[in-house]
């Protein structure tokens, strides 16, 4: 019982303090129980869930699976397995786990309003596992900020692209499935099509017949694909020559930069010329 005193706070009563002092032993034993099982309940909870990540990649991986589909199963995954490892600490404390699902279900429109965004990026990332217009290795041109690069992560809400020079781009899932992209290395082969200037009084004969025969040295370009040396474009200083030939992916940019080089070579050892621009200036000597 409380005793009230006049101008005095109301003060426990000898009875009831020594009632709650009977009590206290065994509230701080129940209590103690209660936060040694909710730290093994932790403990056990993130070893499982790491071993179940480890089973399910290595499931996923031994039935071929696309590395993409791996990366946003076992990102889905982490985050469902987190939330249920909460919920089971928490009714270790007297939480009623029927009142947490009932609670989340009822703010369930809220929050799907406060992570528009979210949702939308996870709908972007089932639609690129499913329609896969691309995969991860592949090199992508995301069409809309020019942002490009090879896929290394196809996570759960966003997708991860390495630059050439090894910068990280994250892009959210719902706008790359929501815009038009280039996918650089989806296909096997690539055509290669280079333009090459050759001044009028060049050999034009000779020189297509230098650029075939480039072509067929080279032990890179496909043999078995369309090659081709023709007239592009009769400019105004120059005469156009196209190349056009079919590498691997792989072999695509150092066979470029190879054929140029050569070309380069080629034609200054047969006195092919490749114009540039130059600048005559004319003095009048006569004194006027």
């Amino acid at each position: 019982m409380l005793n009230y005193v006049a101008g005095k706070l109301p003060t426990l009563s000898p009875i009831l303090f020594e009632k709650i002092w009977e009590k206290l032993p065994t509230t701080i034993w129940d209590l103690s129980l209660k936060v040694i099982f909710a730290i093994l309940t932790l403990i056990v909870g993130l070893q499982f869930i790491k071993i179940l990540r480890k089973v399910l990649r290595k499931s996923l991986e031994k039935a071929n699976a696309d590395v993409g589909v791996i990366q946003f199963i076992d990102s889905f995954i982490k985050i469902a397995m987190y939330l249920v490892l909460v919920m089971l600490i928490a009714t270790t404390f007297g939480v009623d786990a029927t009142s947490i699902v009932a609670v989340l279900g009822s703010a369930g429109v809220a929050i799907g309003l406060a992570l528009q965004g979210s949702l939308s990026n996870l709908a972007g990332g089932v639609l690129i596992l499913i329609l896969k217009p691309f995969k991860v290795g592949d090199y992508i041109i995301e069409d809309s900020n020019k942002n490009e690069g090879t896929v290394t992560e196809i996570q759960i809400f966003y997708t991860k692209l390495t630059t050439g020079d090894n910068r990280v781009i994250i892009l959210p899932n719902g706008s790359l499935a929501n815009t038009s992209l280039t996918n650089v290395t989806q296909a096997s082969e690539r055509r290669l099509e280079l333009i090459v200037g050759i001044s009028y009084n060049s050999d034009l004969k000779k020189a297509k017949q230098l650029l075939e025969d480039l072509l067929e040295k080279d032990e890179k370009v496909l043999k078995d694909k369309e090659r081709n040396v023709y007239v592009d474009l009769l400019d105004q200083s120059s005469v156009n020559l196209g190349i056009r030939c079919w590498f691997l992916k792989e072999d695509y940019l150092q066979g470029k930069w190879r054929l140029t080089e050569e070309i380069k070579y080629l034609f200054d050892n047969n006195n092919i010329n490749i114009p540039y621009p130059q600048l005559q200036i004319h003095t009048d000597d006569s004194g006027k």
